[in-house]
Order: C-alpha cells, then sequence, then structure tokens
C-alpha cells in the first residue's frame, strides 16, 4: 500500500508520451500533495486546450450537455418517426383513395363517411407485423441502434471531460459558471498563462504563450489551411456546362482528417507527432504508394457506406429545410460562406469565433457585390413568371374570399401554396431598378473585411469570371443543401480518381512544412508565420525573407496573418523576424501618412461615408472604416470637405495609411506626426495594443461611443485596425507587383491641413503646376441619376448593374 501512494506522488513521464522528449523517459516528477488534484503535466493539452476553447465558446457545461442531449433525441426522433411514416400509415385511406363507413348507434349519418387522423394509423399490432416483415428495415434499424449506441457512449464520455473542464474553470482560473458569458477568450487565455507559471501543466517551458495555445488548438486546421493556400485541396473538378468546380463538403472534409491526421494509417503516429518516416526524403515513394492504398480503402469504404449516408442525409435535410422553405421560400436564394470559403479566407492561427465574427462582417458588403449582377434574360424571365403566376393566384384568392368552398376543391390549397412560392422566388431575381452600385467599390469593401483576394480581381470586378470566382466563396444556401445530399456519391469517386493522384504532392507537403517546436510538437510551419521562411517579397518583406517561390504563402497569407495575430493578440512578444516586419511596415506607415487625409477630416465625413456605404450599424469603427474607403471616390468627385475646401483625389490606402499613423501617435496626449517615429519600438511592446485602437476612438470619438465597454471596444476596433492594415497592404502589393496600375498614386501626394482655402479648384490651371494630382484609384464614383433625390439603399435589396457603364 505504501509502495501505492509512493507511486501516486511520483508519476513516470512514459505516462505521458507526448511531453516526453528524447533521453528523458524514466525521468521522475515529483507532485506535491496539494497538487494531486489540480492539473499539473496535463496528458494531452491539445485536447485539453480545445476543450477549455469549446466549453468557452458554447457557454458552459449546461448548454454543451443539453446540445449533446437533443443530438441524441433527434437521430431517435428522426429515425422513429421515418419507421412511422413508412410503416404504419394507411396512404389510401389518408388520400381519401378508399372510403371509410363509420356504423354504429349514435352515428350522425353526415359523419360516416368523414375521415379522422385515427383512421389512417395502423393497429400496433399490424404495424409491428410490417416491419418485421420487410428485412431492409430491420436491417437498417439495427444501424442507426449501433450508430445511436455509439454516440450514446461518446456523450457519456464528453460529460465526464466536460465536467472535469467545468472544475478546471472554477478551482484553477476562478471563473464562476454565472460569469463565464463575462470573459472573452482573450482573458480566459491570458489566465490560462498566468496558471502555466504556478503550475506547469506542460514541463517542458516554463511560460506558455499566445501562439504555443493556439498551435495546439489549430494544429489541424494550420494544415489545412496551408494545404489550401498551395492549392494542393481541395479537388477542383472541370464539368461540362459548369465549368471549374471547387467541391468540398463536411464529409469530404470528414475523410481528408481522417486519411491525414487522426484515423488509422494517417500520417500522424499520434496528436501531436508526424509520424518519423514522413519527415525522411529517402522512401518518398514508397510512402506515396502507401497513401494512395490508404486513400483507396477509405474511398471503398465510403461507396460501401453511401446508401445508408445518402439516405440520412436526405432525411435529415427533408425534416430540417422543408418547413424554413415553406415559411421563406426565399431563403434558399440567401447566401452563405462556404466550407471552402471559409478554409480559403481563414488566416493561420485564427480560432473559430475569430473567423465567424470577420466574415460576418464581410457578409452584406459581399451580398451587395453578388447582388450588383444581374441577368437581363432571367429578368425578363421571372417578371412574366411573376405576372402570370400573380394573376392566377388573384382569381384563387378572390374566390376564395367569395366563397370559402372553393377551398375544399381537390388540390386548390396546394396550387396557392406554389404559386406562392413560384412568385417570391421569381421577385428574387427582379433587381430594383433604383439601385446602383459599383463593383469596384463593393469589391473594395468586402476586400477590408476578407482581407484576401486575387490580383486578377483588382480591375476586373464587374465581370462574370470574378463573380464566379466570389460564388465559389459565397455560394447559395440552395447550392450548399445539394452538395451535402450529392456528397455520399461524389466523395468516393474524388478520393478514388483524383485524391490518390496527389499522394506524392501530399508526402512532400508534410515533410517539407513541418517542424518541430519544443512543448508543443509537430506544426505546420506556416503557422510560425515566420517572414524569413514563408515571406513573400512582394508583400513587403523584400530583403527580409529566403523563401523560394515554393516556400511562399500565397496571397500574403503569412504577412497578413501575422498582423492578424498581432492586433488580436497584442501582449504576444514576436519573434526578431516578425518584429523587424512588423517595424518596417509602421515605418512605411509613418511615411505614406504624410501625404495622406488627415484623421480629423475622415472622421468629419463619416456620416456622409457611412450612408454611402449603407452601414446601418452606424458605430465608431464602421465610420472609420467606411470613410477611408469613400474618401477617395468623394475627393475624385470633386466634393468639397467640412470646411467647403476642394481636397485633391486621394487613394484608400493613403486614407489608411493616414489613419494608422494616428492611432500610433495618439499614444502620447501631445505627439504629432514628427515625433512618431519614436514611438515605433514603444508601441509594440507586449502590454500595449499595436496602435493603441480604443484610446485613440474614445478621445476622437463622440461622447455617445463612450459608455462601450471596454473590451467590446478593443475587439471592434482591432478588427476595424486589421481591415486598414489589409487595404494598405493589399495597395502596396499591387504596387509592387503591378506598378503600371499604381503609377501616380502614391507621388507628391498633399496633405489636406497644408491646402487652402483661397487655392479653390482651378480648373486648367495653376494647381497642377504646385501639386501634383495623383491619379485616382479605380474605385469609380458615383452615377448621378435622372432623380433630384436618391432612395436610401437598403441592405436587403437587390442591386442592379447598369451593363455598358461604368460607375
Amino acid at each position: 500500500m505504501a509502495n501505492f501512494e509512493a507511486y501516486q506522488e511520483y508519476q513516470r513521464i512514459e505516462d505521458f508520451e507526448e511531453d516526453s522528449p528524447p533521453g528523458e523517459e524514466d525521468l521522475l516528477v515529483h507532485v506535491p500533495e496539494g497538487l494531486k488534484e489540480s492539473w499539473h503535466h496535463i496528458k494531452n493539452l491539445d485536447n485539453f486546450f480545445k476543450r477549455i476553447y469549446h466549453f468557452h465558446q458554447k457557454n458552459g457545461f449546461a448548454c454543451m450537455m443539453l446540445s449533446e442531449f437533443f443530438e441524441l433525441i433527434q437521430l431517435l426522433f428522426v429515425v422513429t418517426f421515418t419507421t412511422f411514416l413508412v410503416n404504419c400509415v394507411e396512404y389510401d385511406v389518408l388520400f381519401a383513395n378508399r372510403v371509410v363507413n363509420h356504423t354504429g348507434p349514435g352515428q350522425n349519418p353526415l359523419d360516416r363517411n368523414k375521415v379522422s387522423l385515427p383512421d389512417a394509423i395502423l393497429p400496433s399490432q399490424q404495424c409491428t407485423q410490417r416491419i418485421q416483415e420487410n428485412s431492409w428495415i430491420i436491417f437498417l434499424l439495427i444501424m442507426a441502434a449501433i450508430f445511436w449506441i455509439y454516440r450514446l457512449v461518446k456523450v457519456f464520455c464528453n460529460v465526464l471531460s466536460y465536467w472535469e473542464i467545468r472544475q478546471f474553470y472554477i478551482k484553477a482560473l476562478k471563473i464562476r459558471m454565472d460569469e463565464l458569458c463575462n470573459f472573452t477568450w482573450q482573458e480566459v487565455q491570458d489566465r490560462l498563462i498566468s496558471l502555466q507559471r504556478e503550475q506547469q501543466m506542460c514541463i517542458h517551458k516554463k511560460e506558455l504563450t499566445e501562439l504555443d495555445i493556439y498551435h495546439r488548438i489549430l494544429r489541424f486546421k494550420n494544415y489545412m489551411v496551408a494545404m489550401i493556400n498551395k492549392s494542393l485541396l481541395p479537388v477542383q473538378l472541370q464539368l461540362p456546362l459548369l465549368g471549374n468546380v471547387v467541391f468540398l463538403t463536411q464529409g469530404l472534409k470528414y475523410n481528408f482528417e481522417l486519411i491525414l491526421f487522426w484515423g488509422p494509417g494517417s500520417l500522424f503516429q499520434n496528436k501531436w507527432n508526424l509520424h518519423p518516416k514522413y519527415k525522411r526524403n529517402g522512401n518518398r515513394l514508397e510512402l506515396a504508394q502507401q497513401l494512395s492504398r490508404v486513400i483507396l480503402l477509405m474511398g471503398l469504404a465510403n461507396l460501401l457506406l453511401c446508401p445508408f449516408i445518402l439516405v440520412w442525409q436526405v432525411l435529415y435535410a427533408f425534416f430540417s429545410y422543408t418547413e424554413v422553405i415553406r415559411r421563406e421560400p426565399g431563403s434558399l436564394g440567401a447566401r452563405r460562406w462556404s466550407l471552402f470559403g471559409r478554409l480559403y479566407l481563414r488566416h493561420f492561427n485564427e480560432l473559430d469565433h475569430e473567423l465567424h465574427g470577420r466574415l460576418g462582417r464581410g457578409y452584406k458588403p459581399t451580398s451587395k457585390y453578388m447582388n450588383s449582377f444581374t441577368s437581363p434574360v432571367l429578368t425578363v424571365l421571372a417578371q412574366n413568371f411573376a405576372f402570370f403566376s400573380g394573376s392566377i393566384l388573384a382569381v384563387l384568392i378572390a374566390l376564395t374570399v367569395y366563397d370559402e368552398d372553393v377551398l375544399t376543391v381537390q388540390h386548390i390549397l396546394t396550387a396557392i401554396t406554389v404559386l406562392g412560392v413560384v412568385i417570391t422566388i421569381a421577385r428574387s431575381f427582379i433587381p430594383d431598378e433604383h439601385m446602383v452600385w459599383c463593383p469596384e467599390q463593393l469589391l473594395q469593401c468586402m476586400l477590408a473585411h476578407i482581407h484576401y483576394m486575387p490580383d486578377h480581381w483588382r480591375g476586373n470586378a464587374n465581370k462574370s469570371e470574378t463573380r464566379d470566382e466570389v460564388a465559389q466563396l459565397f455560394q447559395y444556401k440552395a447550392v450548399f443543401i445539394l452538395e451535402e445530399l450529392l456528397s455520399p456519391i461524389v466523395t468516393p469517386f474524388i478520393l478514388i480518381f483524383h485524391l490518390r493522384n496527389k499522394s506524392l504532392e501530399i508526402i512532400d507537403f508534410f515533410r517539407n512544412f513541418t517542424v518541430e517546436v519544443v512543448g508543443v510538437g509537430d506544426i505546420c510551419s506556416f503557422a510560425q508565420m515566420d517572414i524569413r521562411r514563408h515571406g513573400n517579397p512582394t508583400w513587403l518583406s523584400e530583403g527580409q525573407t529566403e523563401a523560394s517561390v515554393y516556400q511562399q504563402a500565397e496571397n500574403g497569407k503569412t504577412e497578413l496573418s501575422l498582423m492578424h495575430f498581432t492586433i488580436k493578440n497584442p501582449r504576444w512578444q514576436p519573434p526578431q523576424e516578425s518584429s523587424v516586419f512588423i517595424s518596417h511596415l509602421k515605418e512605411k506607415v509613418q511615411h505614406d501618412a504624410q501625404g495622406g487625409p488627415s484623421t480629423q477630416l475622415l472622421l468629419s465625413e463619416a456620416p456622409l461615408c457611412t450612408s454611402l456605404h449603407s452601414n446601418q450599424s452606424g458605430t465608431g469603427p464602421d465610420n472609420l472604416l467606411a470613410s477611408v474607403l469613400a474618401h477617395p471616390i468623394l475627393t475624385a468627385s470633386g466634393l468639397q470637405g467640412r470646411d467647403h475646401r476642394f481636397i485633391p483625389p486621394s487613394t484608400a490606402a493613403s486614407a489608411a495609411a493616414s489613419v494608422l499613423a494616428s492611432l500610433s501617435t495618439s499614444q502620447l496626449p501631445h505627439s504629432s506626426r514628427g515625433r512618431s517615429q519614436s514611438l515605433l519600438h514603444s508601441s509594440v511592446h507586449p502590454e500595449s495594443t499595436m496602435y493603441r485602437s480604443d484610446r485613440t476612438v474614445i478621445d476622437s470619438m463622440s461622447t455617445s461611443d463612450a459608455h462601450i465597454r471596454s473590451n467590446t471596444l478593443h475587439t471592434e476596433f482591432a478588427s476595424a485596425e486589421m481591415s486598414l492594415h489589409a487595404i494598405y497592404m493589399h495597395e502596396l502589393h499591387q504596387q509592387t507587383s503591378h506598378p503600371q496600375r499604381t503609377s501616380g498614386q502614391w507621388q507628391n501626394s498633399v496633405p489636406m491641413r497644408d491646402l487652402h482655402t483661397n487655392a479653390g479648384f482651378q480648373a486648367n490651371s495653376g494647381l497642377g503646376s504646385s501639386i501634383s494630382m495623383p491619379t485616382p484609384v479605380h474605385l469609380g464614383g458615383w452615377q448621378e441619376e435622372e432623380e433630384e433625390e436618391e432612395e436610401e439603399i437598403d441592405n436587403g435589396s437587390t442591386p442592379k448593374q447598369s451593363t455598358g457603364s461604368s460607375c
């Protein structure tokens, strides 16, 4: 007994192999008596941090367990209800194909042939007999029962594990369950980092950083984002009539993860280490053949299970969407971010709630951009369909009002319902004739939130090719449902005939882009956001990167991810190479801000710019971002500023640089632009935000915004700050990679404080000799309408794009 107690006090590291470095398998770690019930040396930190994150995002133990419980109930209900509908309903009686005669003492003769709901339901004995006689039903019920029992065991395990997480929040993090909703993830993360200093959750690092926690939570997702970025996944199909199609569904993504990360025969030997044989170059061909066999077996397994998965998908879609479609037929025409879009637009080391919030802000501008494209043929067809359907529906409604017995006519209610659906769908294809949108401006607004945009989109926003590529990221809900229904059929063929051909590329990718981090394990090298190893010279990292074209991340993802992570985690201390890049970027911002508009003018224009962008939220960050985006349009259109002076045209990048520079210099109350260089190093101090966004806004915005909670204010302005960085960095990238497109935009631009009222605007004279007028960026202006007053732009309306004209 004494030996057993001694063993409890001294736990061998070999029991926790994921944290054991080579050569230290026999090291003994003393666990004091007071820490036995604490969380010293956690066995699997990946799962532990994921559960802590999910526990916070799903609002605690009660909400999580209720969700798990009702998932079990839903599965049981779908199987039971479907079995009942197939075997226990007499449809001849329900559809009045067979006459029912109710006879008995006291029965009203008029009610003898009236059908009631119990008449169409078979007795329980007859229903049971039907089920027993159908061997297919019995087989499907057995399969469903096995899956339900598996889910029940999993729920039971989740109850135990998340109860432990609940205790961890209460005892270790000192967060009560009734206060959990008041804590942001950053605050929870700060307490985790502080707890690591007190008791070693990870024994190989005395202190954890924010990046360590992100690496553990997003280890596999960072690999997926990198493979999407390098065009290794997903498989793109060339289909007749449809052209290039990117097919990625939840089922296919699940198979990718099963093959690569945690399934039998996967590349990882556990949750944190890539198998050593995949790190060696000598046997890459043999490993590619082995991976090809695993993919083949997985494809055959999907083909075998295809009928069962397809039946479940159809039933679940029917029960989930039928009532919504009946109530709101236009919901199928609504759009959502596709699974491919979420991975393509995701930064390295971006958590789910950060991605969801960013794409949520970009939903409206992206919807407006997609709605700016209209098909004249579809418009004409929709107008006529709406007219004919509406005419018939009007007659049926009039007859119903005149005499309600019309409703007893067979299929009359069906006709009214179908006609209403047809009219609703047809009207969704008819644009509002009073709305005029500029595609280039809408694309710029979209970029501010999604942060990524291929180079060939710029200047081609009004082309259908660009629209089709955006549609791959932002798909119709009807397309999403159709893809999920087809997924059980298509997934086996993609695995067998397409993914197998990329086996060697996958092996090379994991060998070349996997690094081992002490205390973390093997991670994707792109997730380190290492400018020297994966930077792109055309994205402000020239002279700082040694990466070849193969090693460079596409679309500036390394640079943008680094800025995003730094802004979201202001206390994180970046490594030397990253600090040099951030300092270089801030110096560039300070330099370019000298020729940009003043921040005071941008803030004074905020209400007008917000109106131009139809942003009804009216919050400080939205107003500031809208003013930066619309300022080039206002100046290019010749509109006067609030001080009745004409302002020379400027770019969105110069406006963004001016705001970012003011955010930096606002750290000191009496600082000026001339002294901003002295603040470059202090602004990256771990205790400060990158540009002190919250303090700047409290000083510069109206007092009505001052009551906003500090954490909410910081989150909103951090998002706006990242949007400004995205606009600014994309403009610099265009200047570097396509100088012919941006020549003249950044040269000799004059700050608005240097303009004088008496200078005015001199057409064709004078001004050009002293001030070099930059060429306006292709954001476009506003077309003048024949009406004297334009109607207010409604977020839910369908814009109309004029063919053959530019905004």
